[in-house]
């Protein structure tokens, strides 16, 4: 046993003294080249394969895009208070809630959109302006789309915690805010905003808890959960108000003002 471990060992020596020696011996007479990619000396090659680096790495932070810098927070989270304030658990499930969101999310962000595709992209396309005119130019319509979302508040909080408010001039412009302080400004801005129309979606839903609860107690059944009472009272009431006509209708008119 002894014998076939030396053997093994001293194989295992020999295969790393070859490779290495074969790898001296590339290095010294040169790497040689996969066909399709050798060094270019054409800018133009070059300028090509960074665009498509700059388009994969767009690619991969368009999620947080999309969720950070459009109407896609507001319309989540009240549409998650609705099924919580309801109590019917897992209905209407994720997939429904995050998927009704992005068609919400687009047609609000439309006219942005255009306004990107219009001014940026259309002429990046056609070779008309440069790639960093281009980012400049996509980012007026979000920028201005966020500050007409955003209190001038949170502005102030994120340009004091970065000192960035001392340097601000006397007469302040939206394009003197850059914009690593609006997105995080929007951001609570819409949470807050989200916060207060499911507070009023959540009340009229409490008002049904309450009066459940308070006939159970008085007909002294405590084991009996209210829950299981109050559910059917609640889906009826938000049928009778036609309810994702008004949640839906407010969300959309809520960006509009």
């Amino acid at each position: 046993m002894k014998k076939y471990k030396t053997i093994l060992l001293a194989g295992v020596v020999l295969l790393l003294f070859f490779s290495i020696s074969a790898e001296h011996s590339a290095y010294a007479q040169g790497l040689p080249t996969i066909k399709g990619l050798e060094r270019s000396n054409n800018p133009d090659d070059v300028a090509t394969t960074l665009e498509i680096i700059l388009l994969l790495l767009i690619l991969t932070f368009a999620p947080a895009i999309l969720v950070m810098m459009t109407s896609f927070i507001r319309i989540v989270i009240v549409l998650s208070f609705v099924r919580r304030a309801l109590s019917t658990q897992e209905l209407p499930p994720n997939q429904i809630i995050i998927g009704l969101s992005l068609i919400l999310t687009i047609m609000i962000m439309m006219p942005t959109l255009t306004k990107i595709k219009d001014n940026a992209l259309v002429p990046y396309m056609d070779r008309t302006i440069t790639q960093k005119a281009a980012f400049n130019k996509a980012m007026e319509p979000l920028r201005e789309f966020m500050f007409g979302q955003t209190r001038v508040k949170d502005i102030m909080l994120f340009a004091n915690i970065t000192g960035t408010s001392k340097t601000f001039p006397k007469d302040v412009k939206r394009k003197d805010i850059p914009s690593e302080i609006l997105v995080p400004a929007f951001v609570i801005s819409e949470l807050r905003r989200a916060f207060i129309m499911g507070f009023a979606i959540f009340l009229p839903f409490i008002v049904v808890d309450l009066v459940v609860a308070s006939i159970l107690i008085s007909m002294g059944m405590l084991v009996l959960p209210p829950i299981l009472i109050s559910l059917p009272f609640k889906i009826l009431l938000f049928i009778l108000v036609d309810g994702w006509h008004l949640i839906i209708g407010a969300l959309v008119q809520s960006f509009q003002t």
